[in-house]
């Protein structure tokens, strides 16, 4: 291949994510109660496939055509009984990969007009509903817990290839899970980490004012 032709095909390309198996968008619902910002949590259905009964937030899997947003605000109005009209999207939040290879979208929001009684929940994804008041995560710290796991490699595997390929095989992953408890409710895991990092910006924003 000419260097010219290489040139033709990079010159405007943008780089995007390459090996990732599948794209979820989710919706971090604040509301008001009792006049005081909330964040809304769901506790999933115990018949769901992927992690029943534990908490987490609206959201799921991105669909051909619509962009991460338009998935987040989709799933949060199938899961949550709402209108599209009730949801405000106020901003992006970081995105994060997780252990499967499928990257995660979150999005702030705020759901209008809110009343916990009327909302209509999808009772196949979603078991219950409830609030946390934002001041709690902002006076509470997150408890922290290291998991470690090795790679499960098939004796297969060229390690003769590698140099210093018997290191590779000892090899040991660490990374920190977060846990909020909040009355009887254990919020852990990815959602904690969306809620830890919300807070994060929260906290950072109120020392730059200052």
């Amino acid at each position: 291949m000419e260097l010219d032709k290489i040139k033709e095909v990079f010159r405007n390309r943008k780089s995007k994510m390459f090996d990732i198996q599948r794209h979820y968008a989710v919706f971090v619902p604040l509301v008001i109660v009792a006049g005081k910002p909330h964040i809304l949590y769901q506790v999933r259905s115990d018949t769901m496939k992927r992690q029943p009964g534990e908490i987490s937030f609206p959201g799921g899997k991105v669909e051909e055509g619509e962009s991460f947003k338009q998935a987040a605000i989709r799933e949060t109005c199938e899961e949550l009984g709402v209108e599209e009209e009730q949801l405000e999207v106020i901003g992006e939040l970081d995105f994060l990969l997780n252990t499967f290879s499928d990257m995660i979208y979150p999005f702030l929001g705020f759901i209008k007009n809110f009343d916990i009684k009327k909302l209509n929940i999808s009772k196949d994804e979603v078991q219950e509903i409830f609030t946390v008041p934002l001041s709690y995560f902002l006076t509470n710290k997150p408890q922290v817990y290291d998991m470690s796991y090795r790679a499960d490699i098939s004796e297969e595997f060229p390690f003769h290839k590698i140099k210093n390929g018997a290191s590779y095989q000892q090899r040991t992953m660490t990374y920190p899970v977060y846990f909020y408890e909040y009355d009887n409710y254990i919020i852990w895991g990815l959602t904690a980490k969306i809620t830890r990092n919300l807070v994060k910006e929260l906290v950072q924003a109120c020392i730059e004012r200052k």
